[in-house]
């Protein structure tokens, strides 16, 4: 599989840009109203479905067939959520470099009869972090988690020249399994396992948080914030809430945070920019998605 070149730009080719998102359980997703509120800012007519599996009554056996049907009703690309990430990549002609790396993708174009995957998730994290805590230490990172969200956020700060990621997760062999396939595409790096949260953090310049206890329906503490000094940045990618009971504890003890807002908002941005070719005001898309996050 080859690396996909950038997409052309769609607003030249067709009167209309259709776009979605596939996954279970997504019907409160905010994607559609990123990708359309961004496309009517820049004049672009660009129409983007949800296409969940609960509802719409398909599995992962059902991909091909699935994605055969949305091009040949015209769609221009869809985004991948849970839990079909993985299960599309061998449904995919062309996979960009990241994407085979990761073995995910998130976004699909849908280009003269061909399926060509991307993953943005890593690199929206990545360009989340630069532009909020990029110019602090991050050569020694806790990372807590070792869901799907951690491969992509574990992979961007290898790419930012971590020198040590520790992973810690209660599932033991999530965790292994995690950093021996990271170690092996960053073998300059130091990647384990930890034991516990106290091994992972301890000597961190930051942690990034990466399971799933503070989302609204797992409220909580991932782990005790007394473990936190007020030199470490802490990052968590979770934006609903924005607020997770970690950032506040951190800021509290003079911690840099970040939370998962910017994540969501830039590999929205980057898909934005594979779907119709026109770069997004990342910007203005910040903006939406901070005063949407205030009416929720």
């Amino acid at each position: 599989m080859t690396t996909p070149a950038a997409a052309p730009s769609r607003s030249s080719i067709r009167q209309s840009i259709l776009c979605g998102l596939i996954g279970s359980g997504i019907g409160g997703s905010r994607s559609p109203a990123m990708h359309q509120t961004e496309a009517k800012a820049l004049g672009l007519p660009l129409v983007y479905r949800i296409l969940d599996s609960d509802v719409i009554g398909f599995d992962a056996s059902d991909l091909g067939d699935f994605l055969k049907t949305m091009a040949a009703l015209g769609f221009d690309g869809t985004n991948v959520t849970h839990p079909f990430k993985q299960a599309v990549v061998p449904l995919m002609d062309e996979l960009s470099e990241a994407a085979a790396k990761l073995g995910a993708v998130n976004t699909v174009l849908l280009r003269d009869g061909k399926r060509i995957g991307d993953n943005t998730d890593w690199s929206g994290y990545r360009a989340s972090f630069l532009a909020s805590l990029g110019v602090l230490a991050r050569a020694n990172v806790a990372m807590i988690g070792a869901g799907g969200a951690a491969s992509a956020v574990g992979y961007a700060h290898l790419d930012l020249g971590a020198e040590r990621l520790a992973i810690f997760d209660p599932a033991t062999k999530r965790a292994e399994a995690l950093a021996k396939r990271l170690a092996a595409l960053f073998p300059e790096a130091e990647v384990t396992a930890a034991s516990s949260a106290v091994e992972a953090i301890a000597g961190a310049d930051g942690v990034v948080q990466c399971s799933p206890v503070g989302m609204l329906s797992h409220p909580g503490l991932p782990f005790d914030p007394a473990l936190l000094t007020r030199d470490m940045w802490v990052s968590d990618v979770i934006y609903f809430p924005l607020e997770t009971e970690l950032l506040k504890a951190a800021r509290e003890i003079g911690c840099a945070t970040l939370n998962g807002g910017g994540m969501a908002v830039m590999q929205a941005a980057h898909a934005f920019a594979r779907f119709t070719g026109r770069e997004p005001d990342v910007e203005r898309m910040l903006a939406d998605f901070a005063a949407a996050s205030k009416t929720i």
